[in-house]
């Protein structure tokens, strides 16, 4: 009898329950992908929203001049009452604070919904939560879009639609690390979130791509259809998406060694007790597992199984101070804040910078910003690996924010330099600046939110997530805001202004760097444990 091929051998390889992680995490991936998908083009579209004019005026000037005996009318008269410089109301001479009023306004709800939707999310089935999320968000990004077909220019009605689509996308984040909690556990986690956490950079070069091939011709389409596809993915999510393993009967990571079971109201939690503590450097339980399963070790953990009811038995919620008391939160949030400060500068205003510096049209500077999310790719994926390894969160952070420091002072001066010194800066760029940030939404969020103190609280990853994205959020909303403030004084001053905030993102993980380092073996969620009152 012939063998099987060696596909359907690869196939058969794999476990069904790998084959449902390996789907959620696909899954989840795109989800998020979409949102971030659906940001992008706002940031495509300001360089069509507000055209550069000297070349119209000079050219006026010099039409006036020899033509003024004839007769003859200026190109302004020829277009009745529109103008050459953009869409109004973001014509005016201070279209920078207009459209920066645009980015702070998405930002702002953004940040002040994100501290209430881990709260909502984790009372509700994750999967109406962010269905009903995306098909609200693709709903008004494509409302943004229709104001150019329905001719509309009232500042008052893009302001409102970026402040109801920033809530409704706070839907996303909490419910996807969630869901992925559920599936994952903790070995190689930074290695893990950080290839998924690429949906970030994902997303915004599809939303640049998207939004980049109609936003010279009819830019209302840049929003329309990146607002489909969030809509339509929020179809597929309530389709497909499966919160827990339990919902088709798949074991948890633990559950090799331990069984539990949930009902509607009532989750058993499976939480490994603290192993012999003569060893430095405990084995995480996925890691157990891979050992049992390889048979190269034998090691039996004992589990306990934590029961969290809404009825007010069992574990109670962690308090938002309690979750505070937590070594590193407070820390790793500020650096965060600071952190997204520069990369939402990257992502809402990068595309006019290139317009401006290189005098590019907006759909190639749309296209030529992919390339800091490129680099943002690498950075990501980079800081889970070398985090993991030297199993040091802060210091990894630390050691790429001190690199991003000379790297954006260098990059307003060398990107002026050419398109091939513009290509490099943007893929060094993005990876020193995405990296941190990346590392800190997943990774530390996670190891601060089981940290062993918690003794299995199930709330605890949702609150913390929260407090440190809210936070980080807070920068994001901050960022675009002031380069809209200060981008007329000039360029160079907003990258003055990054720098200062990558100074201060640095300055707040020094304690942390130290202990790191004066610790041995110790990362983030290991240090020492807390009581709350």
């Amino acid at each position: 009898m012939a063998r099987l091929p060696a596909g359907i051998r690869f196939i058969v390889s794999f476990s069904r329950d790998q084959w449902y992680r390996a789907f959620i995490f696909i899954l989840t991936f795109l989800l998020y992908a979409s949102f971030h998908l659906s940001r992008k083009p706002i940031s495509i579209v300001k360089g069509e929203l507000h055209k550069y004019c000297a070349a119209w005026d000079e050219a006026e000037v010099r039409f006036s001049s020899q033509s003024s005996k004839a007769g003859y009318v200026t190109p302004h008269q020829l277009l009745d009452n529109k103008t050459d410089c953009g869409w109004a109301p973001f014509d005016k001479d201070n279209y920078q604070q207009l459209l920066g009023a645009l980015d702070y306004s998405f930002l702002c709800a953004y940040a002040i919904g994100m501290y209430l939707s881990g709260i909502i999310g984790e009372r509700l089935p994750i999967r109406y939560y962010l269905s009903f999320g995306m098909l609200a968000s693709g709903a008004f990004t494509a409302l943004f879009g229709l104001g150019y077909f329905y001719d509309i220019h009232s500042l008052g009605f893009y302001v409102v639609t970026q402040v109801i689509n920033g809530l409704v996308q706070t839907t996303g984040w909490p419910s996807v690390v969630t869901c992925l909690g559920n599936w994952f556990g903790k070995g190689r986690r930074g290695l893990i979130m950080g290839v998924w956490n690429s949906h970030t950079s994902v997303g915004n070069i599809l939303g640049s791509l998207i939004a980049g091939y109609w936003v010279s011709t009819c830019w209302g389409l840049s929003f329309v259809v990146p607002g489909a596809i969030v809509a339509a993915m929020g179809i597929v999510c309530f389709l497909f998406l499966i919160e827990h393993p339990k919902d088709v009967r798949c074991s948890s990571t633990l559950s090799t060694h331990s069984k539990g079971y949930e009902n509607g109201t009532n989750r058993f939690r499976l939480q490994k007790q603290i192993l012999n503590s003569e060893k430095n450097r405990p084995l995480d339980p996925e890691m157990q597992c891979l050992l049992l399963s390889d048979g190269k070790g034998s090691i039996h953990p004992n589990h306990v199984v934590i029961v969290r009811g809404d009825s007010g038995g069992g574990t109670a919620a962690i308090s938002f101070t309690g979750a505070l008391k937590i070594p590193g939160v407070i820390e790793f949030s500020l650096c965060l804040l600071f952190a997204k400060l520069v990369s939402y500068t990257f992502l809402f205003w990068l595309p006019l910078y290139i317009t401006n510096v290189d005098h590019l049209d907006a759909k190639k500077a749309g296209e030529l910003s992919t390339l800091f999310d490129v680099g943002g790719i690498f950075g990501g994926i980079l800081a889970g690996v070398i985090s993991d390894r030297l199993e040091k969160r802060a210091s990894t952070c630390g050691l790429m924010l001190l690199l991003a420091a000379p790297t954006l002072y260098a990059f307003s001066a060398i990107s002026k330099m050419g398109l091939e010194a513009t290509v490099a800066m943007l893929l060094l760029s993005g990876a020193l600046v995405s990296g941190p940030y990346a590392l800190i939404t997943t990774a530390v969020s996670a190891d601060l939110g089981t940290h062993k103190s918690l003794k299995g609280n199930a709330h605890a990853l949702s609150t913390v997530t929260a407090i440190i994205d809210g936070t980080g959020s807070v920068g994001a909303a901050l960022g675009p805001l002031l380069a809209g403030l200060i981008s007329p004084s000039g360029w160079s001053n907003v990258f003055y202004m990054l720098m200062f905030a990558d100074a201060c993102a640095l300055l707040f993980l020094i304690r942390l760097i130290h202990k790191e380092l004066s610790c041995p073996g110790s990362a983030a969620g290991d240090q020492v444990p807390f009581k709350e009152q």
